[in-house]
């Protein structure tokens, strides 16, 4: 068999046993080769993984999981940076297909969805703010998937397939992941194909009609020359609300993703990886359910045009305020549905004392929604979305050092281009006049104003970006090493956006004072403009890191990194004084911690603490204006961010038939210097703005905590009976950029368990699971408006089913 291929599959056979990670203190980046991408978490009776129990070791002596922490395999307890690994093992256990359900193992993770284009990632209470996804702007936690940088966090959330792990890199990772990544960065690998032929396969049964289909094909194509991997997913539910006014169940979900590997090794020395990947999602969604209204200011004064008289005017009766009986009477047509597909090479070559890596991506995504914006049975806002066609194209270049030696090294140079075309459309309906406007019905001037009125946007972001980067490890010691890394950044940004007119009722017959009424609605609620702008930034990441081994066992680090991210572009309608360029950011992160491990590795305990300086934190606005139904939502700086805390991890495997794990995080995010901060709609009527020095920022809940546990009991036959069980737990958060106390969504836990049965050495499983085991009703968003109402994003509710798992 080829050289290069045996470097591959090093680690394949033992793969399985890392059969769940809980954060792991350990950096890891996207691997320098094949080898190091192949090279899935070994067996481990450390902190790093829950062992599949029939297959595992003795806790004593037994082996680590390895990351490819700095382009080659090490043992993660021996990587001075922190990182969480989900391997494939607990995603199964878990059931998760998807991000959102990862984040339950993952304590500092924190993700939550207006819809999957408006998809918020926080690592540490940083990355991206609690609003409407901005074409303009990049989030600060990067994604990746097989090394290639994800340009649009929609692309990210298809379901999961055929993965070998998610690694979470907390702290901004400029370095050698680039592109943004201020905030952290999730490097997600799939499994390779493999020169035997194997099949893994799935059907998972539930309510809601829940079905899923997955499995993975693979074998030579040509003996030690070529091998092929196909994994597809098919994933049909479902809603989870029931909406009155259509008389069908929504917020249902239908997705299917197909995956293409080859792996060709024409010389011992080269390996070449090609993938190719399409997936499509529908949905009937996404709805805000009503949770309640106020029609007062916190100093008592009355809210003008509130829900209360709006809804009166219009003779409505709204579904009463229960937000989880799961109801909605929206009329409109809603609707989160989207595509992908992409193709990628990564060509390796040995060159004996270094590996050259080159990784070659291009990438589609397309986002087709429908919205209803006043989340009634009312025909008010009859359209209000954004259309998306995003196209990129990304190749790397590096060259990594191999084996050990005094100083080892990474080098490279990275390409990117983005494009993303927006197509966003406004339309109101009959209801508008009576709902938006009571003073201008007189004489039907509302009603000519709004009813029919139609707007179409357009804008066109692009993105031009080049690096040169490098990181070297100098050994001074067998126990002290030195980690220094650098790279250097140049992006172009340039852009348009237009907004016009395409629909709108005549003015024929209204006086002259009508008809500049009537015109002043409309610029209101449609501004017509258009233009054009342009930027261009050079910036420098870097970071330094100090490991000292006290012990074989005991690694204690200190390290200082610096990230920035690129300018944006406000492609919107703009405010008057607000820039059409946002400034870049500039992070500023200190970090300290220590990994260790006792009783023969059995037992793990890691902690970290930083300090997360952000300056000219990018962050989208929204501020609602008093007595109008303007809301002027743009992207702007915040002079300054700060983020402290800690993370603690630890884990202990008992025997080879029973481990827990356990993880925390406390995060302090606070404004630093925030003085012209968007007012609350509470005290609207005191200012539009309010001094948010000091306070919380949103979306970041300050504690959270996940536990788990897995048993088994052997059978005769090579076969065993298994449980597992986690919990997880976030404290309260705001979801409302100003902080306002209908927008605090309160601190929620909850449970998933499983129980089954492998037979025949784990050929065949079979299990039954509940996820939300108790039932526990939360929000994932609140949302408030300046008119008093107050919706919600739900949690999922408590699903159960049974899986049938074949491995042969």
């Amino acid at each position: 068999m080829p050289h290069a291929y045996t470097k591959l599959t090093r680690f394949a056979g033992v793969a399985p046993l890392a059969f769940f990670a809980s954060p792991l203190m350990a950096q890891t980046i996207p691997p320098a080769t094949l080898a190091s991408i192949a090279t899935p978490p070994p067996e481990s009776a450390s902190s790093e993984s829950r062992p599949v129990v029939a297959d595992a070791e003795p806790a004593a002596g037994a082996a680590d999981i390895v990351v490819t922490a700095r382009r080659r395999q090490e043992r993660a307890q021996d990587v001075p940076i922190a990182i969480s690994v989900v391997d494939s093992q607990a995603l199964a256990v878990r059931g998760d297909f998807r991000l959102d359900q990862v984040q339950q193992s993952v304590p500092s993770l924190q993700v939550f969805s207006f819809n999957p284009r408006n998809t918020n990632i926080n690592i540490r209470g940083l990355g991206s703010n609690v609003a409407l996804t901005n074409d303009g702007l990049e989030n600060g936690v990067g994604v990746y998937v097989d090394n290639v940088y994800y340009g649009r966090v929609g692309q990210s959330q298809f379901d999961l397939v055929d993965l070998d792990r998610v690694e979470v890199l907390r702290g901004p990772q400029g370095t050698l992941f680039g592109k943004n990544t201020t905030a952290g960065a999730l490097n997600i690998s799939s499994k390779l194909p493999n020169f035997d032929w194997g099949f893994d396969g799935q059907a998972d049964i539930g309510n809601y009609d829940f079905k899923q289909l997955r499995g993975s094909l693979t074998g030579p194509l040509i003996a030690n020359l070529a091998a092929f991997r196909l994994s597809a997913a098919y994933t049909d539910r479902s809603g989870y609300l029931y909406d009155t006014t259509k008389q069908k169940d929504v917020h249902d979900y239908r997705n299917i993703t197909v995956r293409g590997q080859l792996l060709l090794t024409p010389a011992s020395d080269l390996t070449v990886r090609l993938i190719g990947d399409w997936g499509k999602q529908d949905q009937q969604c996404c709805i805000n359910v009503l949770v309640g209204s106020f029609a007062s200011y916190d100093n008592g004064a009355t809210i003008a045009n509130n829900f209360a008289s709006r809804i009166a005017r219009a003779g409505y009766t709204p579904l009463a305020f229960d937000p989880f009986a799961r109801k909605t009477d929206a009329n409109s047509p809603f609707q989160a549905n989207m595509n992908t597909w992409g193709v990628s090479g990564e060509v390796n070559y040995d060159l004996g004392s270094a590996t050259l890596t080159s990784i070659t991506a291009l990438r589609n995504w397309n986002w087709f929604p429908l919205n209803d914006g006043d989340y009634t049975a009312l025909s008010v806002n009859l359209q209000g979305h954004q259309q998306n066609f995003q196209r990129q194209f990304s190749q790397e270049l590096r060259l990594a050092s191999d084996g050990s030696h005094t100083i080892d090294y990474v080098a490279g140079l990275y390409y990117f281009f983005q494009k993303v075309r927006g197509v966003g459309a406004t339309q109101f309906g009959p209801d508008a006049a009576s709902y938006l406007y009571p003073a201008d019905l007189a004489g039907g001037v509302a009603s000519i104003a709004t009813n029919g009125l139609t707007a179409q946007s357009r804008s066109d972001p692009h993105t031009r970006s080049f690096a040169a980067f490098g990181q070297t490890v100098w050994h001074i010691t067998p126990a002290l090493s030195l980690t220094t890394g650098l790279r250097f950044t140049h992006e172009d940004k340039w852009g348009s956006y237009s907004n016009q007119v395409v629909s709108a009722l005549p003015t024929t017959g209204l006086t002259a004072t009508q008809i500049a009424r009537v015109t002043a609605i409309r610029v209101a609620l449609t501004p017509v403009t258009a233009f054009e702008v342009s930027a261009k930034n050079d910036s420098l990441s870097g970071l330094a890191t100090l490991g000292w081994k006290a012990t074989d066992d005991v690694l204690l680090y200190a390290t200082y990194s610096r990230g920035s991210k690129s300018q944006g572009l406000n492609l919107t309608n703009l405010p008057a004084g607000v820039s059409p360029v946002v400034a870049p950011e500039k992070v500023d992160n200190f970090e300290a911690g220590i990994k260790s491990q006792f009783f023969d590795r059995a037992v793990t305990l890691n902690l970290a603490g930083y300090w997360t300086e952000v300056a000219n934190y990018q962050t989208t606005i929204v501020q609602q204006l008093i007595g109008t139904n303007t809301y002027i939502n743009y992207i702007a700086n915040i002079p300054k961010v700060r983020s402290r805390g800690f993370e603690g991890d630890a884990a202990w495997r008992v025997s080879p038939h029973v481990s827990f794990t356990g993880s925390v995080a406390y995060t302090d995010a606070v404004y630093a210097n925030y003085p012209n901060g968007p007012a609350p709609v509470e005290t609207l009527n005191q200012g539009a703005v309010q001094d948010m020095t000091g306070k919380p920022l949103a979306g970041v809940p300050k504690w959270s905590a996940a536990l788990g546990g897995d048993g088994s009991i052997p059978l005769r036959g090579g076969s065993e009976l298994y449980g597992h069980a986690d919990w997880s737990y976030r404290s309260s958060y705001y979801t409302v950029a100003s902080n306002s106390r209908y927008g605090l969504v309160p601190g929620y836990d909850l449970a998933n368990a499983r129980v089954g049965v492998r037979l025949a050495g784990g050929k065949y499983d079979v299990s039954v699971w509940a996820r939300n085991l108790f039932g526990k009703d939360y929000f994932q968003t609140l949302s408030v408006l300046n008119y008093g109402l107050f919706t919600a994003t739900l949690g999922d509710p408590r699903t159960f089913g049974g899986t049938v798992r074949v491995k042969l």
